[in-house]
């Protein structure tokens, strides 16, 4: 069979990412018991962190099939309220008893059914598209005693805004793709000199040169070795210097880690977010190259992932992020025009967050991609993207 995911980040007011939402397709006419057979599958590389995970079936067959998934600790499971109507709706409610699972209810026309169930929620979620900011206040009013209340489908900044203002804990979106503010005029001096060491590592300076570099800005060279000793690395020696990471990791890798400096240099209050989906786009480019391009262009499909919001993270336009930079050409080919031989894997990275299903299966098809190798490659990248974070 073939089922896909796709990804939104659930956000808080504070701006940090609380959870992460799937929404679950697979092909027309799929049972529940096929659905359930391919996320077992997966359960050896589903992120071990303490995110909740949110899976929504809307995409796939929706019976009680799905209580039969080994589910692992962190999944949160959404339901809407057909389940609840109908012959078998106390059996399921007594089923969902018994399995002690962590619940979110969507919202719909059968909440009385739903909430007299006698099932448990954690959480009750709304679509933004669906209700004003009025209703969602007045909702919030009648099912608060139910459930904490979180928005799914926000994609404007002004929507989450007035979504925070209605009453809801967090939303769950791409509001953040949407800029804040006006791109500035250059880069700012921090970000400049993340650039010029990102330069003289790419020119393979001397040592000692990169080293003086770093020494101007000690929170840089603090950040790169916390980078480098992170879990997400996995060396199995802690790194003390850069002379020694150099010594250990070499140029290319180095060059690497040093991008992710760049992609953290942001003042704005959504960059958690913004840095967290650069890292998973990022990751998941690296790991769908594998075995489809050489290995020596590996970092490079990473480099193109996390660079692949640098304009929003650093506050100006795309052209401005990467003039002053000496990135290799296809890179920029990527980024700037959608071109080249990383262009197909960055059309399938952001395809992981949302839009038509039919086109994100194309895409994997057109790498040779099967559902299961591109859903294991994208839960990988959330982990990744999780352990740096940590």
């Amino acid at each position: 069979m073939s089922l896909f995911m796709t990804r939104q980040p659930l956000i808080n007011r504070q701006g940090k990412i609380i959870a992460t939402r799937l929404r679950l397709h697979a092909t027309a006419g799929e049972t529940s018991a096929a659905v359930v057979d391919a996320l077992n599958a997966l359960n050896d590389c589903w992120p071990q962190s303490d995110r909740s995970i949110f899976v929504n079936f809307d995409g796939v067959a929706g019976d009680m099939g799905f209580l039969d998934w080994i589910a692992p600790a962190n999944v949160t499971f959404e339901l809407n309220g057909a389940a609840f109507v109908g012959d078998h709706a106390a059996e399921f409610a007594q089923a969902l008893k018994d399995a002690d699972l962590s619940l979110c209810y969507d919202f719909d026309g059968h909440a009385a059914q739903t909430f007299g169930s006698g099932a448990k929620f954690r959480f009750v979620g709304f679509d933004a598209t669906s209700f004003s900011p009025a209703q969602l206040k007045a909702l919030l009013a009648k099912t608060q005693p139910f459930g904490i209340p979180v928005a799914f489908n926000v994609d404007g900044q002004q929507e989450f805004k007035a979504c925070m203002e209605a009453g809801m804990s967090a939303a769950a979106g791409w509001f953040v793709k949407q800029p804040a503010s006006a791109p500035a005029k250059q880069l700012n001096a921090s970000q400049a000199h993340i650039v010029k060491v990102l330069n003289l590592v790419r020119k393979n300076a001397e040592v000692g040169q990169i080293e003086s570099a770093l020494k101007q800005d000690v929170a840089l060279s603090y950040k790169l070795l916390r980078y480098i000793n992170s879990a997400g690395f996995g060396l199995s020696c802690e790194v003390q210097s850069f002379k020694h990471a150099v010594t250990i990791l070499g140029y290319d890798k180095l060059n690497k880690w040093l991008s992710l400096l760049l992609v953290t240099a942001s003042k704005d209050p959504m960059a958690p977010t913004l840095m967290h989906t650069a890292l998973t786009r990022a990751r998941l480019m690296e790991q769908l190259g594998h075995g489809l391009v050489d290995k020596s262009e590996y970092d490079n499909l990473f480099i193109t992932g996390a660079f692949s919001m640098l304009d929003l993270l650093l506050g100006v336009t795309m052209d401005q992020a990467l003039d002053a930079m000496h990135l290799p050409e296809p890179i920029t080919d990527a980024l700037l025009g959608n071109n080249g031989i990383y262009a197909p894997f960055l059309s399938l990275a952001l395809a992981c967050e949302g839009g038509e299903v039919a086109s994100l299966a194309e895409q994997a098809g057109m790498l040779g991609l099967t559902g299961e190798q591109l859903n294991r490659a994208q839960l990988a990248a959330l982990s990744f993207a999780d352990t740096m974070e940590s």
